[in-house]
């Protein structure tokens, strides 16, 4: 299922943290460096708020993953 059909969502707490959410499940909180460098970015679209978010969360494709043929 792609980011379409279920997409990340988040929320910005009190104290600065970055809590990444997905299917109604925490997935990844984030503080510190990386949440102040993420949060100023989200909100411009929600395209570019989902690939953002993938990539933080390193559910990202790169394209070079390997496949696995199985042979029955």
């Amino acid at each position: 299922m792609g980011l379409e059909g279920d997409p990340f969502d988040y929320r910005i707490t009190k104290s600065g943290m970055l809590v990444i959410t997905r299917s109604g499940r925490t997935v990844m909180e984030l503080g510190g460096k990386k949440a102040s460098a993420l949060i100023p970015k989200l909100g411009v679209s929600n395209d570019s708020d989902q690939q953002l978010l993938a990539r933080a969360t390193g559910n990202y494709r790169r394209g070079n993953e390997r496949h696995v043929n199985r042979h029955h």
